[in-house]
């Protein structure tokens, strides 16, 4: 995929180290010396200049991009660059969220992904960019203990199977516990038994740490 990162801080220079080894990044930050420090440390990508304005978002590809990350330092920056964004048809742009009263105008800006918590956020977009099938609830010790929900589509192989018999296939991993069923035609949250049967369009929460969640999320939506 080809990735826009606005700014170069912490959470972006972490976003390039975990994506740039298998996508294609590009940083831009008004500081020449993060962005060397980001070509140099990561090979990325890095151009120095305001993310705000069409000219530089042209020099970054835009066009081109798949993926719109606004980590900048201020909530009105990040606001304008979905803005642009989305000016381009971008169906994805992920932002850092300061203030909780911008909110409203992120999601009229075209921001579809909207994060405010700073120890989830790089592990959040990593997983809605790489796995956007896969919502991350809840992170802990650093992948080791993660709450995420995953849809099930339609016509997938699990769909009319148990509960018990998913678990004791060969294809979900041992560890990872099935904690509820979000049935969304009923708008009910199920804790369920082995006897429960999961289908089409069901919220699955899985609980494991994040390789397992990811085996898991593959069983489930084949």
């Amino acid at each position: 995929m080809y990735i826009i990162i606005a700014g170069g801080g912490i959470v972006g220079r972490n976003l390039t180290k975990r994506l740039a080894a298998n996508h294609d990044v590009v940083v831009i930050d008004v500081d020449r010396e993060i962005c060397e420090r980001i070509y140099s440390q990561y090979g990325a990508i890095s151009i120095c200049g305001n993310a705000t304005q069409i000219d530089v978002l042209r020099e970054a590809g835009i066009e081109k991009c798949d993926v719109a990350v606004g980590v900048m330092r201020n909530d009105a920056d990040n606001l304008a660059f979905s803005l642009l964004a989305k000016n381009y048809g971008l169906e994805r742009i992920l932002v850092r969220m300061r203030e909780p009263e911008y909110e409203s105008a992120y999601k009229m800006a075209g921001a579809t992904n909207i994060a405010g918590a700073m120890e989830m956020m790089v592990d959040k977009f990593v997983v809605d960019i790489e796995q956007p099938e896969i919502q991350k609830v809840i992170s802990l010790e650093d992948g080791k203990a993660e709450i995420s929900i995953v849809t099930i589509p339609e016509k997938a192989k699990c769909s009319g199977l148990t509960v018990s018999e998913i678990v004791n296939s060969k294809g979900f991993p041992e560890k990872c516990v099935i904690a509820g069923i979000f049935d969304q035609e009923v708008d009910e949250l199920i804790i369920p038994r082995g006897n429960k049967r999961i289908n089409s369009n069901n919220k699955v929460f899985l609980v494991a740490t994040r390789e397992n969640i990811e085996k898991a999320a593959n069983y489930l939506r084949k």
